[in-house]
This record gives structure tokens, sequence and C-alpha cells, in this order.
């Protein structure tokens, strides 16, 4: 096995709907990195086990499907939805991004199984020249050496609103109300379950986004980039 620890990682964590996505995809495309969209491959084994008439509580099952799999990132011009997603050659990036996929997600996250299968996967995109990883775990538990940990947050509303107008871009429907509640209930689950619960890294820098704006945000990752790493993010690769 190749031995990829001097590979750098920059871990960015945080609740649903925070901007990891938008981070992860300024700082990729701006340092040429690679990206790890590490939620959409819980709701990737989910989808998988639909598509092949898996039980999805036959955890085995589900870890060989993590396993298995042939998963894909690609970035977009978007910055609502920077990643397309890939499986198995098929684009499912609004399957996967539905709130019901999110809840799916969630609840298979802690199985012990599942996740070591997508430990494996996950480690396997650690590739020159760096990657950005994106989760709710990447710097607690998969990537704890990682040189940069950011975690992002924002309010339930803030977050709420956000997925709110992203889901009815695309024609999505659901309520408002419905994605509060969600998103509230799914922070509750994530950040009590006694697998890698979901908080901030120790030595992570926690940005909260809900007062300020996308550039921002961007600003003080760039900054953080040139402080940890020594590198300069390419801005006019993030727009």
């Amino acid at each position: 096995m190749n031995d990829t620890t001097d590979i750098p990682v920059i871990a960015i964590d945080g609740p649903s709907g925070s901007g990891k996505g938008m981070v992860t995809h300024a700082l990729a495309r701006g340092l040429g990195f690679h990206i790890l969209d590490s939620g959409a491959l819980y709701r990737l084994i989910g989808l998988a086990a639909i598509k092949s008439g898996t039980d999805p509580a036959d955890e085995p099952a589900l870890a060989r499907l993590g396993l298995e799999m042939d998963v894909r990132f690609e970035p977009t011009d978007d910055a609502e939805e920077p990643l397309r997603v890939f499986l198995e050659g098929e684009d499912v990036t609004v399957r996967i991004r539905t709130d019901e996929a999110g809840v799916y997600a969630s609840r298979i996250a802690p199985l012990p199984q599942v996740r070591e299968s997508i430990r494996i996967l996950q480690h396997s995109f650690r590739c020159a020249p760096g990657l950005v990883a994106d989760g709710r775990d990447m710097g607690t538990d998969v990537f704890v050496g990682a040189p940069l940990k950011i975690y992002l947050t924002a309010s339930v509303e803030a977050r709420a609103e956000r997925r709110y107008n992203q889901l009815k871009d695309k024609d999505i429907g659901v309520s408002l109300a419905a994605l509060s509640q969600s998103i509230a209930e799914r922070d509750e689950r994530d950040m009590n379950r006694a697998v890698a619960p979901l908080r901030p890294a120790d030595d992570a820098i926690v940005i909260d986004s809900t007062s300020i704006s996308r550039e921002e945000v961007l600003e003080r990752a760039f900054a953080l980039v040139q402080e940890h790493l020594g590198l300069t993010v390419t801005r006019d690769a993030t727009t």
C-alpha cells in the first residue's frame, strides 16, 4: 500500500447547510486539490441499496456496497451545487440531495461495519497534490492528522432557508418548516450519536456563517490555508 501520510488534507466539518460544499469546492479548485464529499458516500449507499434491492437493515450487505461502489465527484460552476456526484457512471446529484436521503444517511452513519467500509473508501481519495475532505467527522475521526481543520456552522434557521432555496430552484418540493425540523432533529442525532459524534475537533478553527456573506467565509478560509499550509488559493479559479 502506498504511503499517503505526507499528502496534505484540509478537513471541512460541520452540520448540513453550513456552507461546507461551497468552501470545499472553492479551496479544491483554487489549490488544484482533490475533493471528497464524505456525506454523499452514506447517501450513495442508501441509493445503491435501493437500486440493488439490498435490505436497508442488512448491515454487512450495506458495508459490502460501500466497498464496491464506483463513486466519482466532478466540480461544477454552480455555487449552490458545487459538485456533481456519479454512482456507477450515473449522475445522481439531485437524487442524493433530497431531505429523505439525508435522513437515511444520518441513520446508517453510526453502523460500525458501514463506517469501516466507508473509511477505506474515504482514504482512497487522499491523492497528490492534496485533498479537501467535506463531512461531519473528517477532523475528529477520519483524518485526525490533517494540518488544517475548519468547522463551519450556522443557525438552524439560516441553514434551513439555504436548503429550501436550493431545493426549490431544483423543483424539489419541500416546506421550510419541515426542513427546519428535519435539520434540528438531524443535528440532535449527529451530535449525540455514540460513534464519531458531530463536533469541532480540538484543533479546528470554527467559522459561523449565520451572519456573514459567502465572500467573507471564503476570505477567512483562504487566509487559514495560507497560515497553516503556506499555500495561496488562486482566487480567479473559485469564481
